[in-house]
């Protein structure tokens, strides 16, 4: 049987006395949309960090296509397939658009340095492509301190799709973006996942997002998942509408 995606197995970790890991357990199969979900200080965050190497556990370990990532680097990972779009966009603010897209694209291809200019390797049409497929490509020369928090945001996940990963984790994609925003975000990004062929585990905050565009939601509660399934299922579950909805 071919090994899921990503697996965390057993995942333990703790900060100051709160755990923020409590024997984590779960896969992501490749071609999924999942949601994670839980109330603040849950340690979704914390997972997504374990994901990607900017934390480790205590014990336990993650899983790409069934080999072992828990020890290394978030570089490393990257390369072997994981990128990851923050909370809070990681964008190059004084640089244009297009310029931020190009060091994603030229790192990918390990041809960046101080020595040789990004234009010079003949990359800007794969950028400008990335970006028309976002509907970026009319802000291409704007410097991207000066974009709208939405169109910061498809920025700083276009970047991690220019990495062309097999799976993208997505720190709450539709946090400060108005509410008229964010379906169009959400439409527009997960055309692009669909093109790119790239799965995705994003947490949420927004149930409405949620029910909309995953495929399967994750319910996280001190550390722990309480609760998993389809939205559907996990919306009528009394439990996930007592801790998360507030229902």
């Amino acid at each position: 049987m071919t090994p899921p995606l990503l697996q965390a197995k057993d995942l333990h970790l703790s900060f100051y006395g709160v755990t923020a890991a409590d024997g984590v357990n779960l896969e992501v199969r490749e071609g999924e949309f999942v949601a994670i979900i839980g109330p603040n200080g849950s340690g979704k965050t914390t997972f997504l960090n374990l994901c990607t190497g900017y934390l480790r556990p205590t014990s336990g370990d993650v899983y790409l296509d069934g080999a072992p990532i828990t020890a290394m680097a978030p570089r490393t990972i990257a390369h072997r397939g994981i990128s990851r779009a923050f909370q809070i966009p990681q964008l190059f603010h004084d640089q244009t658009v297009l310029e931020n897209l190009m060091i994603a694209v030229s790192a990918k291809r390990g041809i960046w340095g101080w020595f040789n200019p990004l234009v010079a390797f003949g990359r800007q049409e794969e950028a400008r492509d990335l970006l028309d497929l976002v509907g970026l490509g009319c802000d291409a020369d704007r410097l991207a301190v000066a974009l709208p928090e939405g169109r910061r945001k498809l920025l700083d996940i276009v970047i991690a799709l220019a990495l062309k990963p097999r799976l993208v984790l997505l720190d709450e994609p539709t946090s400060g973006v108005s509410t008229i925003e964010r379906f169009a975000l959400m439409e527009t990004l997960m055309t692009a996942l669909r093109c790119a062929q790239t799965t995705a585990l994003f947490v949420e905050h927004d149930m409405d997002i949620v029910r909309r565009y995953a495929d399967r939601v994750l319910v996280w509660d001190s550390g722990k998942v309480i609760a998993e399934g389809a939205p559907s299922d996990v919306f009528n579950n009394p439990e996930v509408l007592r801790k998360v909805v507030g229902a």
